[in-house]
């Protein structure tokens, strides 16, 4: 009898697994792949790679800018590729190792809810039962097509597929500029695809701040992305060789289509008929306390759950929740309020806690205070001056979100997470000191001037 059984080894289920050594609980961990999930095989840790390749060529591009000749650089996309897997075998396997570690059976095969227990499956045809006094659902998601857009792997692919090209298209069509479609969209422009980007919402990163969106774009178009907002795709017609992709009476043909409009949660085929489980168009809904189900004993994290953010660190937060309640009774929250968002573009772009509409929507007395990193000395230096720092609050009352557009601003935002967080003051989070010269002195400037006393 397992204390807990998890099905889904992505970041909810793994981070679960993990988590429960702190109480001594005994745990097995049901995966049908390899341990990691979407985020770490296909997801996350993979684009971030190709990012950093790009990234890199795109550096060596404008290295004459800085006065270092090396001449025009080319990419070999296979050296890449193999960087790529190499690093997610690396994280696997050290995965794997600490799941050893801290004593958690990882079983191979496909789980589902039956009778009280999970039932496994795996590609032999053996089937195995596992007793379980509380069960974990972390089945993860995959990504959504769109009609006139059917996978087949080759012309028309999702994110999975894109992530193993073994070459590098020279003509792509990328459908939505969320975080998925934007962040392709960097890696083939910059290595010198053309990139054909659409969405049907009336900026990049829909979401997100107008001004973020209007920065981005402006930073991509540089990149030769061709950006086309408030536009609706016609179904695709797939030749041989080619695809062309209608739209608004015009046309594009390509050599691939990606498709990136978002990820569906993958909640069939897992026993919930048998329970009851409340499901929301396919969304497990769940105590936002506890990650606990209607269902007595059976837990919900990470991108299956309802009205939650799809995100891995979203997911870890839910496990850690979750495996408190079933240890000790007692409620560990995840603050959604605070989770931030990263999209890992050139620049990022990176938000938490409320936009300025969504704020004036809750009701606040907002009060808005921007800065831009044409003055800001680091940034000069570096040649990336088209981001900016946003900071929305109520008025004579606390940060309720902010945004940053720059360089490393998934790693800025931190500091702006915990304002939002502790509910701070922008007075308060003003009176400390930012070192100079660097991107976060924006973040500063900004404070300054949300605190009434503005600085340059």
């Amino acid at each position: 009898m397992y204390d807990v059984v998890i099905i889904g080894g992505g970041p909810g289920g793994y981070a679960a697994a993990l988590y429960a050594h702190n109480f001594g609980l005994n745990v097995a961990l049901v995966e049908k792949e390899r341990v990691g999930g979407t985020c770490l095989l296909r997801g996350c840790i993979p684009a971030k790679a190709w990012l950093k390749t790009a990234e890199v060529f795109a550096h060596a591009k404008k290295a004459a800018d800085f006065g270092v000749q090396v001449g025009e650089p080319s990419l070999d996309w296979q050296v890449a590729l193999d960087r790529k897997n190499g690093i997610v075998d690396g994280l696997v396997k050290g995965l794997g190792g600490l799941l050893k570690a801290r004593k958690v059976d990882v079983i191979s095969g496909y789980g589902r809810l039956a009778g009280g227990g999970v039932e496994v499956s795996t590609d032999s045809g053996e089937v195995r039962r596992l007793e379980a006094r509380n069960v974990i659902l972390a089945t993860g998601s995959r990504p959504r097509a769109i009609p006139g857009y059917d996978f087949d792997g080759n012309r028309v692919v999702s994110s999975r597929e894109a992530l193993d090209w073994t070459e590098r298209p020279n003509r792509v069509a990328i459908i939505g500029a969320g975080a998925i479609g934007s962040e392709f969209a960097l890696i083939l422009g910059s290595t010198g695809a053309e990139v054909h980007l659409f969405e049907m919402l009336d900026q990049v990163v829909p979401g997100s701040e107008p001004e973020a969106g209007k920065a981005l774009a402006r930073e991509m178009k540089k990149k030769g992305v061709n950006i086309r907002t408030g536009v609706a795709v016609g179904p695709a017609e797939v030749h041989e060789d080619r695809v062309v992709v209608p739209f608004e009476g015009d046309y594009v043909e390509v050599d691939k289509v990606l498709v990136a409009v978002g990820r569906a949660p993958v909640t069939e085929d897992i026993g919930l008929e048998t329970t009851n489980v409340s499901v929301d168009r396919g969304f497990v809904e769940v105590d936002p306390n506890t990650m606990l189900t209607a269902e007595p004993n059976i837990y919900a994290v990470g991108d299956i759950v309802a009205g939650t953010p799809q995100l891995a660190h979203a997911g870890f937060a839910e496990g850690i929740a979750a495996i408190t309640h079933i240890a000790t009774g007692e409620i560990a929250p995840v603050d959604y309020r605070a989770i931030p968002l990263v999209v890992y573009t050139d620049p990022e772009v990176a938000s938490v806690g409320l936009t300025e509409a969504e704020a004036r929507e809750a009701g606040y007395d907002v009060e808005v205070h921007d800065h831009g990193m044409r003055g800001v000395g680091r940034a000069i230096i570096q040649g990336e001056v088209g981001g900016l720092v946003k900071i929305v609050s109520e008025k004579d009352g606390p940060i309720l979100g902010a945004t940053v557009v720059a360089p490393a601003a998934g790693e800025l935002i931190h500091e702006l997470m915990y304002a939002v967080a502790w509910e701070a003051l922008p007075a308060e989070a003003a009176a400390y000191i930012h070192a100079h010269p660097t991107i976060s002195e924006a973040i500063g400037e900004t404070l300054l001037s949300a605190a009434g006393r503005s600085l340059h």
